[in-house]
């Protein structure tokens, strides 16, 4: 007789989530072929999105905001917390919204060539959203909110848009110049956007508006509020209170250039420090945030230790206009 005892089973090894919802490397190749066909479909919109891009000072954050969603998608690859489920709707419905605004984009007579930018850099955006969820899935979609949406900076803004944000600027910066103007003790006198000073007067132009360094502020407060915080109420604070600051340094920029100007050397409004110096005001935008961003953090507790992997970012910048 043989004594055939039971063979003991092997244990089954679970695979950590994180490690085990990171996809499968074959679909981030499919949908990096999706990406590349959707670029050759659009190559023409999108290279002259690349050369308004090098030309307007309002759409220069552009080039930077694909790299910084693909970095994005990267970073979060391992970010899904259930496996990944397939409902094609959803990949239809932004495939569909695709179609109807090129489509659109033929039709509309009364568009400026900065309109049809946008119209076809919305269907782009639109496609390449319906080629992720059909591709990794709804869950990674919703894993990869941040991301995708990230996308709609690299949109050119519409004209009609533009106007009404860089009068925004121009009014909100002449509000808060008014406002240093009284601190100061300085007599002037103001007439709409104009400051009128013993020596010089000033007009708050829309090349004053500071539009270039407000946006490169807002793309760098909204990161920073995905990776500090995690309530949402923390990260629309944060994020409000960026844009407040777009103004506040703005108007430090008009006063501080205009009283040198009036009291040491009128040479200021035309020397390097007006036309080169935003990255200074710009600084200055950033340390204002500071406090805000150190009462916020409060109370985040730090991840585990083997789980989740600590994220930060780097809280400064670099030249910016």
């Amino acid at each position: 007789m043989t004594n055939s005892a039971p063979k003991p089973k092997l244990e089954e090894q679970s695979l950590p989530p994180t490690f085990a919802n990171a996809g499968n490397p074959k679909l981030w190749l499919y949908f990096g072929v999706w990406v590349v066909l959707s670029f050759l479909l659009f190559w023409r919109p999108v290279y002259e999105i690349v050369r308004l891009a090098l030309q307007d000072e309002t759409s220069s954050h552009i080039l930077l905001v694909p790299l910084i969603s693909a970095w994005l998608l990267y970073w979060e690859r391992s970010n899904t917390e259930a496996a990944s489920n397939y409902k094609n709707g959803w990949a239809m419905a932004f495939l569909v919204s695709a179609i109807v605004l090129a489509v659109f984009h033929s039709y509309c007579n009364s568009c400026s060539p900065r309109d049809r930018l946008s119209i076809y850099a919305s269907s782009l955006i639109l496609l390449l959203v319906a080629g992720f969820i059909g591709i990794l899935g709804t869950a990674k979609a919703r894993a990869s909110f941040f991301g995708l949406g990230f996308l709609i900076l690299g949109i050119p803004i519409p004209d009609a848009v533009l106007r009404r944000i860089i009068y925004w600027l121009q009014s909100g910066s002449a509000e808060i110049s008014e406002f240093f103007f009284n601190l100061s003790s300085a007599p002037v006198l103001r007439e709409g956007f104009i400051f009128r000073l013993p020596r010089i007067s000033v007009e708050v132009a829309q090349e004053c508006s500071g539009i270039r360094s407000s946006l490169a502020l807002l793309i760098l407060a909204l990161l920073v509020a995905h990776f500090s915080f995690r309530p949402l109420w923390k990260k629309v604070v944060f994020v409000f209170i960026g844009i407040c600051m777009m103004l506040l340094k703005n108007g430090i920029r008009i006063v501080s250039l205009t009283l040198l100007a009036n009291y040491v050397n009128p040479e200021f409004l035309y020397g390097k420090l007006h036309h080169q110096g935003g990255v200074v005001f710009f600084l200055i935008g950033l340390v204002l945030l500071l406090p805000v961003y150190w009462l916020l953090r409060k109370g985040e507790e730090a991840p585990a230790k083997g789980g989740q992997t600590q994220r930060s970012v780097r809280f400064e910048s670099d030249s910016v206009h």
